[in-house]
């Protein structure tokens, strides 16, 4: 069976936060825990601010373990309202990283 992972593309992501909501309501995850956690990274650069929001899995994901054995998406790609979370093989994804600039790859063993 092929490695599957989660593609972020932080380009496009507007930091809404509905990917922690889902992963909590999910997971049952106390105050304070967290599947996957918007960060937000704000750079300036002599008068332009630029701001990323970068939702970053932590140790609590599973990738929805339980969901994706039946064919369904983990909570945080169902539920991504800027559709900026893809599900799949890592070959898959791999190839759709290399046209986007503002990536990351989150595969858990």
């Amino acid at each position: 069976m092929p490695r599957m992972g989660l593609l972020i593309d932080y380009e496009y992501c507007t930091g809404c936060h509905t990917c922690e909501v889902a992963c909590k309501q999910e997971h049952n995850h106390p105050a304070g825990e967290w599947g996957i956690k918007v960060n937000e990274n704000i750079v300036v650069r002599s008068q332009k601010v630029t701001i990323d929001y970068i939702p970053f899995p932590t140790e609590c994901c599973d990738l929805c373990g339980h969901r994706t054995s039946q064919g369904l998406l983990p909570a945080c790609v169902k539920h991504c309202q800027a559709n900026c979370m893809m599900y799949g093989t890592i070959a898959e994804l791999s190839k759709v990283m290399e046209n986007k600039p503002k990536t990351v790859l989150f595969a858990p063993r």
